[in-house]
């Protein structure tokens, strides 16, 4: 290996998207995921969606809606060129079952989960769950999550359902307007017991629209959250980005130009 050699990056190994909250309605937002698939994917071996890839989702039996079905394809692709897609679920696309998952060729993962990219052992999720002082929201999430009453929601007929989430949508709307960036932040006990309970100290999580990197020292040691950013390209300000870890293992911000975030 010659000296520019030894210069250059290690090689990508995995990426990690989330609230993407993919729709019709948006066409930029729609290709900039594309054109993200078609060039960012090349040659890394695993890709993580960590929630609200949609900005809603129905029930696997919308899959027939040709944008779904485009979305499903694109990702399939992914997969078909070696690369490994896994999914965990948001708020907004919690419904996603394994027909969604084999339409797409993916895996899908409980949150939160505890995963070893390039030697290095880290948890994710997609954030909601910590986000313990919305009280309203976590009653809410509660009652969704449960088998029963998804059962019941997914036997309505499919445009009673997409009725019901756009009534769903209209009041967490208004409910936002009326609710403190701090109540819909995750909390920092509830994150400090993900930490514990995954005995990890890095953590990548979406949900909260706050990208950043934070640090906590504890007990001598250093814990590191990584939020990613959620994706907009149908507005003037616009918003996006991911994150990498390389082969040695590093994790890189990148934002929504394709540019490195430097922290």
């Amino acid at each position: 290996m010659t000296a520019s050699d030894s210069s250059q990056p290690a090689a990508t190994v995995a990426l990690f998207i989330s609230d993407l909250h993919l729709q019709a309605a948006h066409p930029r937002t729609t290709q900039a995921f594309l054109d993200f698939l078609q060039v960012q994917t090349k040659r890394v071996q695993q890709l993580y969606l960590l929630g609200d890839l949609f900005e809603y989702w129905a029930g696997d039996d919308d899959l027939e809606t040709p944008y779904n079905l485009e979305i499903a394809e694109a990702i399939r692709q992914v997969g078909a060129a070696g690369v490994a897609v896994f999914w965990i679920a948001g708020n907004r696309d919690f419904l996603v079952g394994d027909g969604f998952a084999q339409a797409a060729g993916l895996t899908m993962l409980p949150d939160p989960s505890v995963i070893t990219v390039a030697g290095r052992r880290l948890a994710i999720a997609h954030g909601d769950a910590q986000c313990t002082d919305d009280l309203a929201y976590m009653a809410f999430r509660e009652q969704v999550r449960q088998p029963q009453w998804q059962a019941q929601f997914l036997a309505l007929p499919l445009a009673q359902r997409k009725t019901i989430i756009a009534g769903i949508r209209k009041e967490s709307q208004e409910g936002q307007r009326q609710k403190s960036m701090e109540i819909m932040d995750v909390n920092a006990e509830a994150v400090n017991a993900l930490f514990d309970a995954t005995t990890t100290d890095t953590l990548i999580h979406g949900h909260t629209h706050r990208p950043a990197r934070h640090q906590t020292s504890i007990d001598g040691g250093v814990r590191t959250r990584y939020v990613l950013p959620d994706w907009e390209y149908d507005v003037k300000a616009q918003r996006g980005g991911w994150i990498a870890i390389d082969a040695e293992g590093v994790i890189r911000r990148f934002g929504h130009d394709s540019q490195e975030l430097l922290d």
